[in-house]
């Protein structure tokens, strides 16, 4: 069974080898792996024997996708956003849209003039990896946190509060964006799953009312995924934080997978999850980043991969393994490969295809 087939077969509930998966390194963490293996940072998931293949064509690029060497080092992104690393990530150190009056707002224009650039990570991509693999194109964030990275944080949720006509216009906005920008992916690249996102979840809660996302957000989100349920694809939808509240209406509006399954946060444990919207839902995520795999022992990691993957697949699938969020730097290597093992991908397995890799 190859990864693409492992992934679509166990979106249906249907029997695979092995559970499929897909991880997510901090850039550190995977030149670390990379070093370990003594193969390029970029080959890493590939020697892990990782089934999804995907990378970001929206602002998430500007985020994650460049990477600089030292704090205080930056750059400036498409829509306007200065970015500037700090710690681990780079982090917003000027929104474009801070302090514009109603008339800059209206006035501003989304980086549609730069749509080939955008796209060329996508492009690079395709045009490498081998037609097994699933291939996934990432979009976000597509709704409401584009607007708080244009607005800034404090000002959008304040904007929530006192101007919502003129946030809702600007979310409206953001969507077509998005929209625009999904539709053009989908046209040039042989996708199986658009993948959305928006953080709108705390680690105690959403950063608005449910009632206000399903006023102010959910329709839009809404013709963002209806751009992949239009052409068949499995669409996957991202946020992290405690957003149980609103898992019904991502059901309604075709989402087929929810990530990263925060189970630190209030409402979010994954076997919960599984047992009230597994039938209509699959899942990927659930393994704690914040405790167990920084701070927890190999035998702790195999144990409590082995006691997800037992629930999340009871139904015969609907379950993909990945860290619920970027596996930190802090990470043990031990407790990487003891979480893979659990998965049924040895520590031999991982050497023996990054020999190969080192070979190619």
């Amino acid at each position: 069974m190859n990864s693409r087939e492992r992934v679509f077969a166990a979106l249906r509930r249907q029997p695979v080898d092995r559970v499929p998966i897909f991880m997510w390194y901090h850039p550190e963490t995977a030149l670390r792996l990379g070093r370990v293996l003594e193969i390029p940072a970029s080959r890493v998931a590939a020697a892990f024997g990782d089934d999804i293949a995907q990378t970001w064509v929206g602002n998430n690029q500007a985020m994650e996708g460049i990477v600089h060497e030292h704090d205080g080092e930056g750059h400036t992104d498409p829509w306007g956003v200065r970015w500037v690393k700090d710690g681990m990530f780079n982090q917003i150190a000027a929104a474009p849209l801070s302090g514009a009056s109603p008339e800059a707002l209206r006035a501003y224009r989304f980086p549609d003039v730069q749509r080939d650039e955008l796209l060329s990570p996508m492009a690079a991509l395709a045009a490498a990896v081998p037609a097994d693999l699933f291939l996934g194109c990432d979009v976000s964030p597509c709704v409401f946190e584009l607007y708080w990275r244009l607005r800034g944080m404090e000002q959008a949720l304040i904007d929530l509060a006192e101007t919502p006509e003129q946030t809702a216009e600007m979310l409206a906005r953001c969507a077509d964006f998005s929209v625009r920008l999904a539709e053009a992916a989908c046209r040039r690249f042989r996708l199986d799953w658009l993948w959305t996102g928006d953080d709108v979840g705390g680690q105690g809660g959403m950063m608005m009312s449910p009632d206000q996302w399903r006023s102010l957000v959910r329709p839009h989100l809404a013709r963002v995924v209806q751009v992949g349920t239009a052409r068949d694809l499995i669409v996957a939808y991202h946020s992290c934080g405690a957003i149980r509240s609103i898992i019904p209406d991502l059901i309604e509006i075709g989402v087929d997978v929810l990530n990263p399954i925060q189970c630190n946060c209030p409402g979010m444990d994954p076997l919960e999850l599984k047992r009230e919207y597994g039938r209509e839902l699959a899942f990927m995520g659930g393994v704690d980043t914040q405790g167990l795999l920084p701070r927890g022992s190999a035998d702790d990691v195999r144990r409590a991969t082995e006691r997800l993957l037992t629930a999340m697949t009871a139904d015969g699938g609907g379950f993909i393994l990945a860290a619920s969020h970027t596996v930190p730097p802090e990470t043990p290597d031990a407790n990487i490969f003891a979480m893979y093992a659990a998965a049924g991908v040895s520590r031999t397995e991982v050497f023996d295809r990054a020999a190969k890799i080192r070979k190619r």
